[in-house]
């Protein structure tokens, strides 16, 4: 069942992902995030974050700009090798993707479409102060060539040699055709990349070694491993700088198996070419062995926006309730915009409400938390489902007498009483889990 409309709808309704400039009608392929989406992504981003750098001593960050000198598109193969398939359609005029049209026609009309051509897909910018006389520039098509462009300062700027890596998340941009499916393709949106220089001797084990801990990290985010699998590229399917390549690929409900992570084997195309283009050296000298050499490259690869669309798609749950449909969010708690959910029973019992707002002071300094007091309790563990909260918490006239509150588990929707002055560890152990 394709359940990508339920999954916008839901978006846009609870504040994860808006359209944006709606009001002037939208633009195509690029979305804002609202209250809640910031927060899963923020939550995302840092998890791969303490993944990737800081959890390894052999890694380091950086933040690079969005605009480069012009000549690294030139020297990374992107002006001559960065394009798309597209065509014209003799009727309406539109231009698509030939995986768009529908029986080698116009999507949208039905009419007949030209010859595929190439079309490049970096988005020009101009900079300079006289008007006329701007120099062409680019918007970066992916974030890691800053990578590439700052190797030699990470390595003379810090204690790393090789193998090491360089970690980053950022924007990047694509004129792409046809954006769609949501997050799944559009025209502004967030990678994140890591790449490991290597000794080309060692290429082969640090490929599989990355290999294997991408996969590990994406199935310890979604519910089903089923829904994700290994696409090893075709000799036709390999970009110009890929020796050997394969996709992390969902199982996605609107478009069958689709990529959501690249590792690559890179070689050493991105150095030599920069080295080529720019006249600066980049071979290597091991300091222990002497040996000397132009470090080869392993690429791990993906999106950003991809990723939230990908964990929603898995997350998303309908489940039959005494005739009524629970929708809910089985988003991994770590994950979840918001942690807990605070509850007074009753929003006009003074005693109650001061006591919840308590318990919601204590609990937001540690958390996200969420006050809600609007509804009867159903309608609050409905709201909260449908956005992923993980656990909701009822101040109820037993906490005036005892001093515990009710906790009730999204998932199982169980129930336990817990004291209060033992909340803050109790949500801790369960967000370490």
């Amino acid at each position: 069942m394709n359940n990508l409309d339920k999954i916008v709808s839901l978006a846009k309704r609870r504040g994860f992902v808006f359209q944006n400039s709606q009001i002037y009608g939208g633009v195509a392929g690029i979305f804002d995030y609202g209250p809640l989406g910031v927060e899963m992504v923020n939550n995302i981003k840092k998890l791969w974050w303490q993944d990737m750098v800081h959890s390894r001593a052999n890694v380091v960050g950086i933040d690079g700009s969005i605009i480069t000198h012009p000549k690294v598109w030139k020297a990374s193969g992107h002006i001559s090798h960065f394009t798309d398939p597209l065509v014209d359609c003799r009727d309406c005029k539109k231009r698509f993707r030939p995986d768009d049209l529908k029986a080698g026609r116009c999507p949208e009309c039905g009419g007949k479409v030209g010859k595929p051509r190439k079309f490049n897909i970096l988005v020009e910018t101009g900079l300079g102060v006289i008007e006329g006389k701007k120099d062409t520039y680019y918007l970066r098509g992916e974030a890691c060539q800053n990578i590439y462009l700052n190797y030699d300062n990470v390595l003379r700027s810090t204690r790393q040699k090789i193998p090491f890596g360089i970690a980053q998340i950022g924007k990047a941009f694509r004129n792409e055709i046809t954006p769609k499916h949501f997050l799944y393709r559009q025209r502004e949106f967030e990678q994140w990349d890591l790449q490991f220089f290597v000794n080309p001797r060692e290429a082969k084990k640090w490929f599989q070694y990355w290999k294997e801990e991408r996969m590990a990290w994406y199935k310890n985010l979604i519910n089903n491993p089923k829904r994700i699998r290994f696409h090893k590229h075709t000799d036709k399917e390999l970009a110009h700088y890929a020796k050997v390549a394969y996709d992390i690929e969902f199982k996605t409900s609107f478009a069958g198996w689709q990529e959501w992570e690249g590792v690559h084997w890179r070689g050493d195309w991105d150095l030599s070419r920069h080295g080529q283009f720019s006249g600066h050296d980049f071979t290597y000298q091991d300091p222990d062995t002497g040996e000397k050499f132009l470090p080869w490259i392993v690429e791990t690869s993906g999106g950003v926006d991809r990723t939230v669309l990908y964990l929603l798609e898995d997350a998303y749950t309908e489940e039959k309730i005494d005739q009524k449909i629970r929708v809910v969010l089985k988003l991994a708690p770590k994950i979840a915009p918001i942690k807990i959910a605070v509850f007074p029973l009753l929003a006009n019992k003074k005693e109650l409400v001061e006591l919840a707002k308590g318990v919601f002071d204590q609990l937001n300094k540690k958390f996200v938390v969420d006050w809600d007091d609007n509804g009867n309790i159903g309608k609050r563990y409905r709201r909260q489902d449908e956005i992923g909260t993980p656990w909701c918490l009822t101040i109820d006239y037993d906490t005036l007498k005892n001093q515990t509150v009710t906790v009730r588990d999204r998932n199982t929707m169980a129930q336990e009483r817990v004291a209060i002055d033992q909340l803050i560890d109790y949500f801790s152990d369960k967000l370490n889990d």
